[in-house]
């Protein structure tokens, strides 16, 4: 069937999300946009903010009008006005952090990726299934009202059968950044690649082969991955990531009756087309932005599935987050990339 008009984004109001109190694990930059966000989007409380050094989280408490600081991960998990926690360490630290907080009794969304690899992504799945508490990968881009006008098209069957997922992230970094730094495990896939890696996953699944070439930065950091890879029925995908400067980071959808265009970048609030053969155009579009501008709208959805007693969301179940993170150990099995730890 061919829309006649782009479907309305479902996406409630982020102020009408039930209100919870977040804990801040990790004060960082991420962290300061999260916080950012939920205070001039909605309705949350950030209640607290904890760190291995008590001086940064008190910083960071004046900073955004918190009233509580402490001064290690283990004193904010046992805090008692904290309900859910935002995770937002380092990659290294984001399965024991979310262990720490999921064994005090709080939820938590766990910024991207949601570990190191699949095995840690599945302890934390069911570690939180074991304790009745909700843990999400904060995968901020698949809460974005255009994602969910995205899978209405999808699910209207506007594109036919899919048959290809391209896709690509690429930024420049200062020599200063971490991305360039081994013992945090460095390099573009984790902190780029998540994004197309889960864009493809989302739609297609698991892969049935992947095939992945790297090149070396030289920091001792992987600087650029390109990969293929093949679906059951025939389906494929084509990824890139790449830390040595910014791409248009675009991604297509691509069906038997219809294609899907997202605008770059394709992971922030912006726009889409949908492309028929014959030459007709559907768009959608939202304002532009950048992280700030959307990074409430994944707290408003954990907020509200808490609300509702459950323990997931849609927008990236758990076993997604699990699916992303076993492509990428699959490229780092075949390019010999080992992260600190493992």
């Amino acid at each position: 069937m061919m829309l006649q008009a782009m479907p309305a984004s479902r996406v409630p109001d982020p102020m009408d999300a039930p209100v919870l109190r977040w804990g801040i694990m990790g004060p960082g930059w991420i962290a300061d946009l999260f916080t950012k966000a939920l205070q001039a989007h909605t309705r949350q409380v950030v209640a607290a903010v904890g760190s291995r050094s008590l001086e940064r989280s008190e910083a960071f408490a004046a900073q955004h009008g918190i009233a509580s600081a402490y001064g290690s991960y283990e004193e904010l998990a046992a805090a008692d006005d904290v309900d859910v926690v935002y995770v937002a360490t380092p990659h290294n630290f984001h399965h024991a952090a979310a262990v720490l907080a999921l064994a005090a009794g709080k939820h938590v969304l766990i910024e991207k990726p949601i570990a190191l690899n699949a095995a840690e992504a599945r302890d934390i799945r069911d570690r939180a299934a074991a304790a009745g508490l909700m843990a999400t990968e904060a995968l901020w881009s698949f809460f974005l009202p255009k994602f969910d006008v995205a899978r209405q098209v999808l699910e209207s069957g506007t594109l036919g059968e899919l048959t290809t997922v391209i896709t690509e992230y690429g930024e420049f970094y200062d020599p200063s950044n971490r991305i360039f730094d081994p013992a945090l495990a460095g390099g573009p896939l984790l902190d780029l690649g998540t994004y197309p890696l889960a864009l493809i996953t989302s739609m297609l699944g698991e892969p049935s082969q992947v095939k992945a070439i790297g090149t070396d930065h030289t920091t001792g950091v992987n600087g650029q991955i390109s990969a293929i890879m093949s679906f059951a029925g025939g389906a494929q995908a084509i990824v890139n990531t790449q830390l040595h400067n910014f791409t248009p980071t675009a991604a297509s959808l691509v069906g038997r009756k219809a294609t899907l265009n997202f605008d770059g970048m394709f992971n922030r609030p912006g726009g889409f087309a949908v492309n028929y053969p014959d030459g007709t155009v559907l768009r959608y579009d939202e304002p532009t932005g950048a992280h700030v501008d959307g990074l409430h709208f994944q707290a408003a959805a954990v907020a509200r599935s808490i609300h509702a007693g459950d323990r997931g969301v849609p927008e990236r179940p758990l076993s997604e987050s699990i699916t992303t993170m076993d492509v990428a150990d699959e490229i780092r099995r075949q390019l010999g990339i080992v992260y600190p730890g493992e």
